[in-house]
């Protein structure tokens, strides 16, 4: 069952709770999602591991429920 882009929003709110959060349906099927995130927590950390910091808040669903996330993170302005 696919995820609904309200709970990869609160999953990843939970997790970064400084993070400015805009999810995407890229296709309307629920499964592809872009995610724009904008956090302090960032700050000094590798594109990779900022990636790495948003993987862990959604643990085991994804590759599961949660079949495709394009990331985009960035610092605050």
């Amino acid at each position: 069952m696919p995820m609904n882009a309200d709970d990869i929003e609160a999953m990843i709110k939970a997790g970064l709770p400084d993070a400015e959060i805009r999810i995407e349906d890229l296709r309307g099927d629920g499964d592809h999602y872009a995610a724009y995130i904008s956090s302090p927590s960032f700050e000094g950390k590798s594109r990779v591991q900022q990636h790495q910091m948003v993987y862990k808040t959604l643990g085991d669903k994804m590759g599961g429920e949660l079949h495709a996330l394009m990331l985009h993170t960035s610092l605050p302005k």
